[in-house]
């Protein structure tokens, strides 16, 4: 992906000369928003009010000048998105993108931006003397010379955070290496394990220590304290020597790699598997390739926060269509690959009013120190993306949606069919996920033939994965039991997995995502307990743990290894 102002050029002209053709219509949107900045003798507070941090400072309430700014904004925001929103007869993928860029440019233009307009910059230009403004100018230009002329914001102090030494420190040894991955052994903590080894597959989008943080929120540490045998994929950091590296390649070079190396290293024949997000796609991908050579190597597979059917893709939509991709394609073709700090700059602008503005606003108005954040730490550690395999992934499956059409894709000469998967699988998406949208992901898994139990989450793509029990946030939602069923125990769904209707929990009886909720059962805290109860009935009985280099395997180097070293942004 790679951010480019034409679409937006050509999505608000659409959207301004259907207006235009409807005079009617533009003369009731001025009437509402004279209606909206009059109502009351004032500007109304939006309705329902809802807290919102870019005017957290008192001065924007208790100052009339502030207040007045401040309900204006809010007025002739809401009133812009809505009249966008409702432009008629413009095709669904523009009017999808209008919305977008019209929400990109109301959260530019709200007044917290401006240092003049800012009472919170103000007031600390006039304490410091000004020296709070020539710190931020001072990090405006370290930041533009990180990126190499690109703007490149410090969103946390990464000298609190440190690989393998507060991040990724969870004990365990490379045991395996490829030109696209190692494969890392994490060292067990109880005297036994379960028989099933566990592999996960972290996108490469991003790295894996998404998955082991701090100890206190490392999921990876958390699995091996529950008796499982962990294996996990640290990808690559690609570059120009990485070009022709295809999506096939990640499937056949990496994850069917890895799990006939976790199977080399155990002795086991089958293997637990849990993907997230891309690695997710790339995993359902697997399934299917490996259900067409009628292949049982994957005993059961989890998909966090997992897109495969793209038919609705979210706010990623928004820049992914054939001209855009033409673009990227050509971009990409010049040195191989994308930039990972241009990747980082669109999953940032999904969500501009948390991820941009408030560090402009922190550090180059106030000239502050962003805050420590480990999740911070990790999303701003991009990596890059082969050109081939980005330009496959993003034209085959969110352009052309063929990874859920019977047949439309072939990897390696092998034609895919989600139908045939009969696989266990747990479906864990998050409800206010902006980057896999919930009811997308609950689409995709109907696409799937085996016991398939769903699971939703609170928070988003991130918070709601990342969330330990021992933390006590959110919530989550899973299936009522069905009455023919043993509550918690998907035994008979398993025996009898090969039709619709052996759906565990329900997922068939349900045609959407909202109908399934209407029905689900909502629990405190995390869901990871929910997915322990599942995975562990999937894994065996129990061995003795198992040593990474036992019996003569060839230990590399220790956790977290060389590959995700490799950074792109200075300190």
């Amino acid at each position: 992906m790679h951010a480019s102002l034409e679409p937006m050029r050509r999505a608000f002209l659409e959207v301004l000369l259907r207006l235009a053709l409807d005079p009617q219509r533009m003369l009731a949107a001025g009437l509402d928003l004279w209606g909206r900045s009059l109502r009351g003798g004032a500007p109304p507070e939006p309705a329902p009010p809802a807290p919102d941090r870019r005017f957290r400072d008192p001065a924007w309430r208790e100052q009339p000048l502030f207040d007045g700014l401040r309900r204006a904004y809010l007025t002739s925001a809401g009133w812009l998105e809505d009249l966008v929103a409702q432009a008629p007869d413009v095709d669904r993928h523009t009017a999808h993108q209008a919305r977008f860029y019209a929400r990109q440019l109301t959260d530019a233009l709200s007044p917290s931006n401006f240092p003049a307009l800012n009472p919170e910059v103000l007031r600390a230009a006039r304490e410091s003397h000004g020296l709070s403004l020539l710190k931020g100018l001072q990090a405006l230009c370290e930041d533009l010379a990180r990126g190499q002329g690109q703007l490149a914001t410090r969103m946390t102090d990464r000298r609190t955070f440190r690989l393998g030494e507060t991040l990724a420190t969870t004990p365990g040894d490379v045991v395996h290496e490829e030109r696209l991955f190692q494969l890392i052994q994490y060292r067990p903590t109880t005297p036994t394990v379960h028989r099933q080894p566990l592999l996960l597959v972290p996108p490469w989008i991003n790295k894996f220590y998404i998955l082991d943080l701090r100890p206190e929120n490392s999921f990876v540490r958390w699995a091996v304290e529950r008796g499982y045998t962990v294996f996990l994929i640290s990808w690559v950091n690609p570059d120009e020597t990485h070009a022709e590296v295809d999506w096939e390649d990640y499937l056949v070079h990496g994850l069917i790699a890895a799990l006939e190396a976790v199977c080399r290293v155990t002795g086991e024949e089958r293997v637990s598997t849990l993907g997230y997000c891309i690695g997710g796609t790339l995993l359902a991908s697997g399934l299917a390739w490996l259900a067409a050579r009628d292949d049982a190597l994957i005993a059961s597979a989890t998909l966090l926060t997992t897109q495969v059917d793209f038919s609705e893709p979210g706010d990623l939509g928004a820049f992914i269509d054939a001209p855009q991709l033409e673009r990227l394609e050509a971009h990409m073709r010049g040195r191989g690959y994308l930039d990972g700090l241009e990747m980082m700059t669109t999953f940032n602008l999904l969500r501009a009013k948390d991820l941009v503005w408030p560090f402009v606003v922190n550090n180059y108005l106030l000239g502050r120190e962003p805050a420590p954040s480990d999740f911070l730490a990790w999303s701003t550690d991009p990596t890059r993306m082969p050109a081939r395999a980005h330009a496959t992934y993003l034209r085959e499956l969110y352009l052309h949606n063929r990874l859920v059409q019977p047949g439309a894709l072939s990897l390696a000469g092998i034609p895919l069919d989600l139908g045939r998967v009969k696989t266990p699988l747990y479906v864990q998406a998050c409800r206010e996920d902006h980057i896999a949208p919930f009811r997308s992901v609950y689409r995709g898994a109907r696409h799937f033939r085996g016991p398939v139990r769903f699971v939703l989450a609170g928070s988003g793509h991130v918070a709601g994965v990342i969330n330990p029990p021992s933390a006590n946030r959110y919530r989550h939602w899973v299936p009522k039991p069905r009455p023919d069923a043993l509550s918690g125990n998907a035994a008979a769904s398993i025996q009898n997995a090969d039709g619709i209707d052996s759906y565990a929990n329900g997922i068939a009886s349900h045609a959407n995502a909202d109908a399934w909720l209407q029905d689900a059962v909502e629990h405190p805290g995390s869901w990871w307990t929910d997915w322990d109860a599942w995975q562990s009935e999937r894994s065996g009985g129990r061995v003795p743990a198992r040593v990474p280099g036992q019996g003569g395997a060839r230990i590399i180097e220790a956790a977290p290894g060389r590959y995700v070293r490799s950074r792109l942004l200075p300190e």
